[in-house]
Formats: C-alpha cells, sequence, structure tokens
C-alpha cells in the first residue's frame, strides 16, 4: 500500500498496559514487517496537568500542525482521516457510569466525540454494539462506519513454565483451578461483581488472580476478606508476565459495564481458557450464549463454571474450542483489514 501523505497513528497515551496502547504497538509492528512507512504521535504535555486541560491542549497540537499528513487516530480529536472507535462512546459511557457532572473533562470529551465522529472522513468501531452505539447517539450514517474486531498475536501456550514460576511466587498447587481476571479501573471492568461469583463457587481447591492496578486496591481486598475468600485470592498489581497468568488459569471471568472490545476475552481464548463476559462487552459477540452474562450481576454463571471446574473433559473441550476461534482474530487479519480501510479512505 502506497500514500501520498504521511501516515500517522494518533495516541496521546503511551504505556506498556493500555489495551489501545497494547494494540498501537502490535499494528506497528506488523506496518515495519510490511515495510509500510509510518509513525506514531503522543502527547508530550506534562502530568501535573490537568486531565481536560491536557486533552485541550493535545488535540490542538496534532490538529494545528497537521498539514499534509494521514491521521488514523485512536483518541477522539477534532481533525481525524480515520477514528478507531476503541474506547467507545462516551455518551453511552456516562449513562452507564455516575460520574460527577463538575468534572469539565467529560463536557470536553463529548464536544470532542461529536466532533471527531461527524469530522472523520470514515469510522472504525471494533464491534457492532459499538457501531449501533454510534448511529444511535449521532446519527451517523450507516455506510461511514466499518466493523474491524480486534486482533491478537498467535501464542504458544507453556502451562508447566509458568506454572512453574508462578507456584515459586503464590501458593498453588498443580490440581488448583484458578479463575483470572485481567484490567485496570477495578469498578468498571467488574472486579466487585468477579470477587462475588467466585465467592459462590461450590468447588474445592479454587484460586484466583487479579492482575491489574487500581488505585483503591485496598477497597477490594477488604470485600474478598468480607466474603471470606481473602485467602484464595492474590492482587498482583500491573504486571508484564501476563502470559504466564493466562497460561495456568481455567476460567477467564470479565463481568464488565462496559467495554467496546476488550482484548483481553481473546488473549485468554488464545491460552485455552473458557471465557465469561457481559453483553455490555463488544467481545461478547463471538461467544456463544451460554457464556454470554446478561449484566454484571447475572450469577446464573455461577452453577455454569462450577460444572465446568467438576468436569475435566467439558472443561478441555471448551478451552480447545476458544484456542481454535481466537486464532480466526490474528492481528495480521486485522491489519488488512484495516489497512484497507486506510486505502479506501486515502484514495
Amino acid at each position: 500500500m502506497t500514500l501520498n501523505k504521511e501516515l500517522c497513528f494518533i495516541r496521546a497515551n503511551k504505556t506498556k498496559f493500555g489495551g489501545a496502547e497494547v494494540y498501537l504497538s502490535r499494528l506497528s509492528a506488523s506496518l515495519e514487517e510490511k515495510g509500510i512507512a509510518h509513525r506514531s504521535i503522543h502527547s508530550n504535555l506534562p502530568k501535573f496537568l490537568p486531565s481536560w486541560l491536557r486533552i485541550i491542549l493535545f488535540n490542538l497540537q496534532v490538529c494545528l500542525t497537521k498539514g499534509d499528513k494521514f491521521y488514523f487516530s485512536l483518541d477522539r480529536i477534532s481533525c481525524p482521516d480515520v477514528y478507531r472507535a476503541g474506547d467507545g462512546v462516551h455518551k453511552v459511557f456516562l449513562k452507564i457510569e455516575k460520574k460527577s457532572k463538575i468534572n469539565p473533562l467529560h463536557p470536553i470529551y463529548l464536544f470532542l466525540e461529536r466532533r471527531c465522529f461527524n469530522k472523520a472522513k470514515h469510522i472504525v468501531a471494533n464491534s457492532h454494539m459499538i457501531r449501533n452505539e454510534i448511529m444511535d447517539m449521532y446519527n451517523i450514517r450507516p455506510d461511514k462506519i466499518s466493523v474491524v474486531y480486534n486482533g491478537i498475536q498467535n501464542k504458544k501456550v507453556e502451562r508447566d513454565n509458568s506454572f512453574k514460576k508462578l507456584s515459586q511466587e503464590f501458593p498453588i498447587r498443580e490440581s488448583s483451578k484458578i479463575l483470572l481476571y485481567v484490567g485496570s479501573g477495578f469498578k468498571r471492568k467488574g472486579v466487585s461483581e468477579f470477587l462475588k461469583i467466585f465467592s459462590m463457587l461450590q468447588t474445592n481447591n479454587t484460586r484466583a488472580f487479579i492482575v491489574g492496578g487500581e488505585k483503591d486496591m485496598a477497597t477490594y481486598q477488604e470485600l474478598s476478606k468480607e466474603l471470606m475468600v481473602d485467602d484464595k485470592v492474590f492482587f498482583t498489581g500491573p504486571r508484564e508476565d501476563v502470559d504466564d497468568f493466562y497460561s495456568i488459569s481455567h476460567v477467564f471471568i470479565l463481568p464488565t459495564h462496559y467495554e467496546p472490545f476488550s482484548n483481553v476475552v481473546l488473549e485468554a481464548m488464545n491460552f485455552k481458557n473458557v471465557v465469561f463476559t457481559t453483553r455490555q462487552n463488544g467481545a461478547s459477540e463471538i461467544l456463544h450464549d451460554n457464556f454470554i452474562m446478561n449484566d454484571p450481576n447475572d450469577l446464573s454463571i455461577v452453577t455454569k463454571i462450577d460444572s465446568l471446574l467438576q468436569h475435566e473433559d467439558l472443561l478441555q473441550e471448551e478451552a480447545a474450542r476458544n484456542r481454535k476461534l481466537s486464532q480466526q482474530f490474528s492481528i495480521q487479519k486485522n491489519l488488512l483489514n484495516t489497512l484497507d480501510v486506510i486505502h479506501k479512505v486515502a484514495t
């Protein structure tokens, strides 16, 4: 693919742990393999500035210096050529989450979101759920939005090595049945609900890992004590070896309140986990109904999880099915579909 303009990917944050940032790093690596010239533009604004001000200044930074560049943006900005709505629809998010109305961040997000959807030549949604929300909330015509599901790298499952490593750090046994949660933003992504579900399981010898960062970690650790599972739940904080946790776990649960399409669902499936998530997660579109929670408080999955943990053949069968399904969502396939959108818009 050749462009007459410089291809630039826009993402303010640059971190190892954010879903969009991980996606961008994978996309960039794939482009490099194909020899397609591009660069990423991040924010250099100081962290001590309030977040709402950084958002305004970053928008000015990229739009005032755009010139003849082609912008594929992963952030809400007012001058994208293509906008990938990986962060979902803020207007919908605010209806779900009760946020302070005096925080200037939200009206600024809404202003930029409207401008972004209207100004973009094309929009990439990572699920049909998000595509429908964009059309409903902002009256965007259907042919302006393409659905391109997230993609991941196919990885080898090395349970023995991962177990050997993690068993030196955590009190787990080969016979342990392990449940997993991965993600930051514990409130929105349902850690309280995860803990409640885990506490209701009847299967013996279970353990749970909660991998991810959270400012208010003590609140969730206290909840695990109230539910009397604190001796079986391990809060790890952010980890760079998250693949090891996927490798040793059996069931992955993400009882999120709102998620455009969480990559962790694909990652967990790729590492042979049985996966449960909510209908409020765009990633649920690739799962069978038996593994979709109607909402974060849908406790009907407790008996389903117990049944799987107590029947090894069913557990292994579903794990193998998920592994095979996840391989249909490669970063290479995502790249081809994304480049196709860029090419059509650019020409």
